[in-house]
């Protein structure tokens, strides 16, 4: 595993040797995957708070059931607070900040600039379900390097655990070992839902 800002020296090498990988930085050269397979081994990229936990929570509350009426993943990052943008109910410590639009492919997402020691993410999955529609909403705070520590710690579990099928994966891929080894490690969850009944 690393958490080296360029991993590609040690992905290279852990390919040539036949060792799967878990990298805190986001990785998306196409070319791992087919190299990868070869080899029946795995890279886990981006197993960190923004691209590891957050979309798991995401997808864990997906399936919970019901049709997904929408679906938002947003994390905290260093920076000066915003002043406008969207609000996002992070749990205390961190409380409710607004944050800036983030491009995604699954689920509208956002990161929320913070300044201090503190970080969080937050999933919101509304549904449709017959007693109605629900909107579940989970998140985690806590002090930065300690979540950006249980999410690479987490998708090392995990990949050793053969959670995730050679190639390139994300933590999402296989979000319910990923976050079952987080909070094994240490990670603390806040929820709450509220349902509209059905007319």
């Amino acid at each position: 595993m690393t958490d080296a800002a360029d991993p590609e020296p040690l992905v290279l090498r852990a390919a040539e040797a036949g060792i799967s990988c878990v990298t805190w930085q986001e990785t998306t050269r196409a070319d791992h995957d087919a190299e990868y397979n070869l080899r029946a081994t795995t890279l886990l990229a981006g197993a960190n708070l923004a691209t590891g936990i957050a979309p798991c929570l995401a997808a864990h509350e997906t399936a919970r059931g019901g049709t997904v009426m929408d679906e938002t993943v947003a994390w905290t990052e260093p920076g000066k607070p915003l002043r406008r943008g969207e609000a996002i109910p992070f749990p205390e410590p961190v409380g409710s900040l607004w944050a800036r639009p983030r491009e995604a492919t699954k689920w509208r997402a956002y990161a929320a600039p913070v300044q201090g020691e503190w970080a969080g993410a937050m999933a919101r999955v509304t549904s449709a379900t017959d007693d109605g529609v629900i909107t579940r909403i989970v998140g985690i705070a806590d002090l930065a390097p300690h979540l950006e520590a249980l999410a690479l710690a987490a998708g090392v579990i995990a990949v050793a655990q053969a959670a995730y099928p050679p190639g390139l994966q994300r933590a999402d891929a296989a979000a319910e070992p990923f976050l079952a080894a987080a909070l094994n490690a240490g990670l603390d969850v806040a929820s709450y839902s509220r349902r509209e009944p059905a007319s």
